[in-house]
């Protein structure tokens, strides 16, 4: 299994805590957003950034990506392939202990 990477280590926008563009720019509130820890194996919404953007227009306003759909963005298509490959797994594995 690969490593699973958030939204700021694809994007390489230095927008997480500590990151190189933090100070300039502002945190990211996808970075911080604490209440998503931990889905699609992300930290904080790292692998769910399209969530934070649906929240609010003010967080939307904050992110990078804001004025682009999430459908169009590479990292969204990349999570949303993997996630199904691993849905896929669950399903096959959970058939192949009920088949024994």
């Amino acid at each position: 299994m690969h490593h699973k990477i958030n939204c700021w280590q694809f994007n390489n926008c230095g927008r997480e805590p500590g990151g190189l563009m933090a100070e300039h720019d502002g945190v990211c509130p996808v970075a911080t957003a604490m209440k998503f820890d931990g889905l699609n194996g992300g930290q904080k919404a790292g692998r769910v950034c399209w969530l934070v953007k649906a929240q609010s227009h003010d967080h939307a306003r904050q992110m990078r990506c804001f004025g682009r759909s999430c459908h169009t963005c590479d990292f969204y298509r990349r999570v949303m392939f993997e996630e199904a490959d691993v849905a896929i797994a669950r399903f096959s594995s959970e058939m192949a202990r009920l088949g024994e």
